[in-house]
Formats: C-alpha cells, structure tokens, sequence
C-alpha cells in the first residue's frame, strides 16, 4: 500500500508562486495555501529564494516540514540537458532549475510545466474521475494566451525524452496562422490561441475586441466577422485535436483556458473532429475542467 503524507506543491508564475500543502494523495483537502510575489524582475538566484521564503512560510503556518516537493513552472527541463527551456519567465532558461532549488531546499523536488500540472490535477482530482472514473489516459488542454497540453497516461505525466510531451501547441497546423515566438510557422498556437482569434477578429474589422466580446456577438449573429471568427475556432480546432485522439485515443480531453470556456467546442467542435477522425463515431469525452486556478498548484503536489 502506498504511503500516505501530506504532499506540497508550487505553481510558479511571472507574477506569483503559490504553494499548497495536501493531507495526502487520497484524501487531498486543502491544510494551507499561501501566495507570494515572484518578482522575476530580479533574477534566478531571487525566484529561488522567493521558492525558498514560501516553502518556509507554509512550514511556519502548518508546523509541517516537507520531505519533497513538486513544482509547476512555465517551461520545460530538458532531460537530456539538464536546463530549463521555452519558459516565458526567461530567468529560468538555460538553468539546472532543479538542482538548485534542491541545493536551496534541502529536499528532492519534482518539476513539471504547468499544462501538465493542470492535466494532472484534473485527471486525478478534477472532471476525469466524476464522469470517468476509470480512465487509463488523459489529455489535458490549455487555450488561452498559449495553446499547450499535458498527457495522464495511468496516472502519471508523461514528459516524453526531450521533455516536450504533450507540446500540442507547437504542431503545424495552417500558414495562415504565421509566425509563432518559436521560430516556426503555421503553429496550432498562432492560429486558434485567443490572441490569434482576437487578432484575426481585428484584421478583418480594424477593431480590437477581448475574445468573450466576440463570442457574444457571433452567437448573437449580429457581426459577420465574429461569426468567422469563431467558425475559424472550430474548423481548426476540429482538424488539430482529431490528430490528438488518432495519435493517443484518450479517454477524456479536458479544455482549459479561457478560450476553452467557449461552449460551442464541446458540440461543434467535437463535431468537426469527427471528420477527422480514423473512427466512424467519436467515443472520447470532452470535459469542462472543475478546479479552476487550483489546478496548477493541486497538479504540482500530485508530481
């Protein structure tokens, strides 16, 4: 029987790190929950110690000392380097992250970046379990800012062997999607990322409108070029997540972010996927996920 201790986990941001402490794997309420700024501004060596300063605050207030930790963060280790790379929080890249935050901590910690944190938290804890509580294999979305996306496959991550799995986001997808910050062209990431879609709302209307605004209007039919707008979202949408389940056939998807908050996805979208799909129906279930921002931290504990 596996044994059973409280488990800490921190999501790290641009802007903050919150930490949690979990009673244990089976029974995870919530005995603190702190956040603090990360001040990335400052530097690596002062994201380790704000690391630090937090672990120790949630030692303070619980009376508890970890005996490891996992972390969520945005980015990637790279396992055949060692190094952090693609993070947002550029201090990070090109830094044996967790080596020295086990230097600094005095414990073994266990990274993670954050679509994979948040797959991990709703595959275990979150919308998986209520409808499929059996599920062997998950993948879980991000759509907002960025597209990206974490596997469960059993239960646990699946990082792959250059650290990239699940990096749905950077599959090609359509040229007219164009340039993405990575180098490539065509990424799913430039083409139905909710900048992307607001983008393509404003080249056609020279007006810049949030995402949800534009969803309102197309639903209401009153602007055809919303209207495009989220006929684009499902079209490729349909075409990219169809190569997902031929590839891994999941039992569940789960679709965060705020772009995954737009309810046609779950009909339309699905639908549209079934075009693509090597399968005459389309058994997979697409779920809404349930923990909000707890996903991250909750994902990282579970590391």
């Amino acid at each position: 029987m596996e044994e059973e201790y409280p488990l800490w986990g921190l999501d790290l941001g641009g802007t903050k790190i919150e930490g949690v402490i979990l009673k244990s794997r089976s029974q995870p309420e919530v005995l603190h929950r702190l956040r603090i700024p990360t001040e990335a501004h400052k530097g690596y060596d002062h994201i380790i110690g704000q690391v630090a300063r937090l672990i120790g605050q949630l030692s303070d207030v619980s009376g508890l000392r970890p005996s490891r930790a996992g972390i969520g963060h945005p980015g990637t280790l790279d396992p055949n380097t060692g190094l952090i790379k693609n993070a947002n929080t550029t201090a990070l890249n090109d830094k044996p992250f967790d080596v020295d935050l086990e230097k600094k901590l005095g414990i073994p910690v266990r990274l993670a970046n954050d679509a994979n944190c948040f797959a991990v938290a709703e595959a275990l804890l979150g919308a998986v379990p209520k409808v499929l509580p059996n599920a062997t294999a998950v993948f879980g979305v991000i759509l907002g800012t960025g597209v990206g996306g974490g596997w469960v496959i059993h239960g646990k991550v699946i990082n792959g062997r250059q650290g990239i799995g699940g990096e749905w986001g950077h599959n090609f997808l359509d040229e007219s999607g164009g340039l993405c910050y990575c180098g490539k062209t065509g990424c799913v990431e430039t083409v139905f990322s909710g900048p992307a879609l607001e983008k393509f709302y404003q080249n056609r209307t020279l007006r810049h409108l949030p995402l949800r605004e534009i969803a309102d209007k197309a639903a209401a039919g009153t602007d055809e070029a919303a209207v495009q707008t989220m006929d684009r979202l499902i079209h490729f949408f349909g075409r990219a997540i169809a190569v997902v389940i031929n590839i891994m056939d999941p039992d569940a998807i789960v679709l965060g972010g705020g772009v995954g908050n737009i309810d046609r996805l779950y009909t339309d979208g699905v639908a549209e996927a079934q075009k693509h799909l090597f399968n005459p129906r389309i058994d997979t279930v697409f779920l809404k996920p349930e923990l909000g921002d707890s996903a991250g931290v909750f994902g990282a504990a579970l590391l």
